[in-house]
């Protein structure tokens, strides 16, 4: 269904390709992952499959891709549009009309179909992805993981043969996540849907693939097979693959459940030891409140989205938000820096009020990372965007430049932001607020695009600034890094907050936020493959 013949991308005022030498087919009916660090060149590949790249990015492409029998060089995007539906990264950018059940029905519209099919199009995709709820909705009222549903509805509805989705589960709760997943599952497996996906968050979907391709590195040769063989060479791997590698486990198991069956030698070596105290693990933190928060409510128009919200969070004390699509959690973020006001209650951060705050002001009491890193980013280039950031933040030159170099090594100087991968743009965005060392850090899913080195880098970077005494609070569905960095987690539904605690008991009592590793040894308290090892390191 999908062949690329040693297809080479070159990019205008590129250095190098951005993949190389690609042969690979992916036949109809299968889902295919691709996986890889971040930049290696997966939306590229990605692109290059609905005709984007070449026709709409610009540069070089040699070789041949083909998809149904069509040659993309020779068939324009509108031209793909009956056999491929493309989500990309950014939702925002795949809409063209502004209520969800129009969205639903555009691409219906753009080929043609009678009216009472695409009615009944609609409707079955309005079920499959819960959006019942919102079929009146404006998209722009809707949370990033609602509007990443719309996207993928309004691809659906057009019952493309071919499905090509980059990070199609990364703005999602893990309850819908799970959803969109099973309806892939069902189109792959009872309609014939053939599914290419790119993806990070490799603990949701690598149990559900027929093939995996690795791009180990930009310009690498693709190695494609089975998922255990993959995973067994790859160096990005979920938390279930990195503590079956721990444990020696062969085949590697790629679920919970098989993972569990294997578990019991590795439960019986771990009995009697304990987790060591890192941040999960850890109980709250003295320090002086940072943030308080008092019986806040917030309406957006005819909308209670915040109600009784009462919140504080301390210096060097990190506050994981977690809760489905919806509950509130950026609605809270974006009240903390005054970009809503409050239709009752109050709330401090660093001693101001933030709606009643001068930004010049504001800024050195709190910084924000939105959930969209391309609010942040205005400038023509890289490096401009990292000077600018110096300059705003008083900081040394160069300081901004040398923390996205930390956080995601290989990020061009002269490259415009809007053509820098999700994860690039997001390492960006962090850099540009981190670099200000604001008191209260608030972060709207941080890892989002970015892959497990990238997130491993960003964690430590945190943990750094919470020891050095910073508070930071962030709006998360990523479980794995809510128990790995977080000392407690705080959960809101449909506006309130339904829990509030340590993270490691918050976490483990809910099947929906409970990582991997906690799964497959409960009911032992461990979180983290890291917790695991350090205790194995230690055993006699």
């Amino acid at each position: 269904m999908i062949r690329f013949e040693d297809v080479t991308v070159t990019y205008e005022g590129a250095a190098a390709p951005a993949v190389r030498g690609i042969d690979l087919t992916v036949p109809e009916g299968e889902l295919c992952l691709l996986v890889g660090p971040s930049g290696v060149g997966k939306s590229t590949l990605l692109n290059a499959v609905s005709g984007l790249v070449p026709h709409f990015t610009g540069g070089r492409l040699s070789g041949r891709v083909t998809v149904a029998g069509r040659d993309t060089r020779t068939h324009k995007p509108r031209e793909l549009a009956d056999v491929v539906g493309t989500v990309g990264q950014d939702p925002l950018s795949h809409f063209v009309t502004d209520i969800v059940e129009d969205e639903l029905a555009y691409g219906m519209e753009s080929l043609g179909l009678p009216a009472e099919t695409m009615r009944r199009r609609v409707e079955e995709t309005l079920d499959l992805l819960g959006l019942a709820d919102l079929r009146d909705r404006p998209i722009a009222t809707l949370s990033g993981g609602q509007r990443q549903r719309v996207a993928i509805g309004s691809v659906l509805t057009v019952h493309p043969s071919v499905l090509v989705l980059d990070e199609p589960t990364s703005a999602l709760d893990p309850g819908a996540a799970e959803e969109v997943l099973a309806v892939l599952q069902r189109l792959v497996h009872d309609l014939g849907t053939t599914v290419l996906m790119a993806e990070h968050r490799l603990e949701r979907v690598v149990q559900y693939a027929d093939q995996v391709v690795l791009l180990p590195s930009p310009g690498a040769p693709a190695l494609a097979g089975p998922p255990a063989d993959v995973m067994a060479v790859s160096p990005v791997q979920p938390p279930v693959v990195a503590l079956g590698r721990l444990a020696g486990w062969s085949p590697l198991p790629l679920s919970v459940r098989d993972a569990r069956r294997r578990a019991a030698p590795l439960r019986e070596r771990l009995a009697g030891a304990a987790p060591d105290a890192g941040a999960a693990a850890a109980g709250p933190v003295p320090g002086t409140p940072l943030v308080q928060v008092r019986g806040l409510a917030v309406r957006r128009g005819r909308r209670e989205v915040l109600r009784g919200v009462g919140l504080e969070v301390r210096a060097g004390e990190t506050v994981a938000l977690m809760g489905r699509n919806g509950a509130g959690k950026s609605t809270l973020l974006s009240t903390l820096v005054g970009l809503h006001t409050p239709a009752s209650g109050t709330v401090d951060v660093g001693g101001a009020v933030p709606h009643r705050t001068r930004p010049a002001e504001l800024v050195r009491r709190v910084g924000l990372v939105p959930q969209e890193p391309r609010d942040l980013l205005y400038a023509d280039t890289v490096a401009a965007e990292c000077a600018a950031a110096d300059r705003d933040a008083a900081a040394a030159p160069g300081s901004c430049r040398a923390l996205v170099a930390e956080l995601l090594p290989g990020v061009p100087d002269d490259a415009h932001p809007r053509d820098l991968s999700e994860g690039q743009r997001l390492a960006l965005a962090l850099a540009v607020v981190l670099t200000a060392e604001p008191p209260v850090l608030l972060l709207d899913e941080p890892t989002r695009g970015l892959d497990y080195a990238a997130k491993s880098r960003l964690v430590a970077h945190l943990r750094a600034l919470a020891a050095a005494g910073h508070a930071i609070v962030l709006a998360t569905h990523d479980v794995e890094l809510a128990a790995d960095l977080a000392h407690r987690v705080v959960v809101l539904a449909d506006g309130e907050i339904v829990a509030d605690g340590p993270a490691a008991e918050v976490v483990v009592s809910s099947p929906a936020f409970a990582p991997q590793v906690a799964k497959i040894l409960a009911p032992a308290p461990w979180l983290t493959v890291g917790q695991v090892a350090r205790a194995l390191e230690a055993a006699p």
